[in-house]
């Protein structure tokens, strides 16, 4: 028979961890919320991204990921470098992608805002397959019934989801971990669980409805520690293992602290070298048509789910 008191433990530190959650996703939703207001005509990237940050930092916890500020066909992975000074057009289709971390435990949260009045079809339906692919989450589906969801939502209205971006599961300090919810119709046997935390997070387009990498790298993440040569080198290393962790962070952040940046540059390119950083290259539609994006956390539940970055 199991120990009472050690299963009571258990459920107590689950718990624990469920609420810190709810807590980044409550911290995330009212940030997001406020951040609307800077997505106009004529505001600077930059500005955008680090007062977003700032709003979080001053929420007594961190981002999870440097903010996303993705325009037009570009779908994902750029945040302004440390000496951006690009504005907002009024032709801008506006990507926000943001999240907040309690202790490692994951929000993640996106929307789009059309600067141009011409997009708005793009924008609806993605949000019109978010909510679709959130009707269909409790425990025990699987994951093809959620893409399929999203899938028919997008198709509906002539649309195309993008094929090789995809919703995810969420652990700490873990971005990415290896389990995918496609915006794709596909045969995808995974089955959810209770409790489990997923980002559904559905990117449609008019264009070719495939992302391809461009040369530009702004984020990068931790995967795996070594020993490295140069001094300035190991000292970024180490630097960003406790810093971040396994949590994707940006060039610009280590601006701050590393002030050389050629040395920077030339110690990042090491790491990629050695395999000790990944680096996610800015992605944009192959076709270059636009993209829209939406996107919120959930906790599956045994009828349906906890949306936690819903105001």
């Amino acid at each position: 028979m199991p120990d009472a008191g050690a299963v009571d433990e258990e459920k107590k530190e689950f718990e624990e961890v469920l609420e810190k959650h709810r807590k980044a996703g409550k911290i995330l939703a009212r940030v997001a919320d406020d951040s609307k207001r800077m997505i106009i005509v004529g505001e600077g990237l930059l500005d955008i991204a680090e007062s977003i940050e700032k709003m979080i930092r001053d929420n007594g916890v961190e981002p999870a990921f440097p903010v996303n500020i993705s325009l037009n066909e570009f779908a994902a992975h750029y945040t302004p470098e440390a000496d951006c000074k690009r504005t907002l057009g009024e032709k801008d289709l506006v990507k926000i992608d943001i999240g907040v971390h309690v202790d490692g435990y994951i929000a993640d949260m996106a929307y789009t805002v059309d600067l141009s009045g011409e997009q708005g079809k793009l924008v609806e339906v993605a949000e019109e397959a978010l909510n679709a692919g959130i009707a269909e989450i409790k425990a025990g589906v699987q994951v093809s019934k959620i893409s399929e969801a999203i899938h028919a939502a997008f198709e509906k209205h002539g649309v195309k989801p993008i094929e090789n971006l995809t919703g995810h599961k969420l652990l700490q300090y873990i971005l990415h971990p290896g389990v995918s919810i496609p915006n794709v119709r596909g045969n995808y046997e995974y089955t959810l669980s209770e409790n489990e935390v997923f980002a559904i997070e559905p990117f449609g387009t008019n264009g070719a409805g495939h992302v391809v990498d461009t040369d530009q790298v702004e984020i990068f993440s931790l995967s795996n520690m070594g020993n490295v040569r140069m001094r300035e080198t190991r000292r970024i290393l180490n630097f960003i293992q406790e810093k971040y962790k396994l949590l994707p962070f940006a060039e610009r952040w280590l601006a701050a602290e590393f002030k050389s940046k050629l040395l920077l540059r030339s110690s990042l390119r090491e790491l990629m070298v050695m395999g000790l950083i990944t680096p996610y290259p800015v992605l944009r539609d192959r076709d270059k048509g636009m993209v829209a994006q939406a996107e919120h956390t959930v906790i599956v539940t045994k009828d349906g789910c906890e949306i936690t970055t819903k105001l």
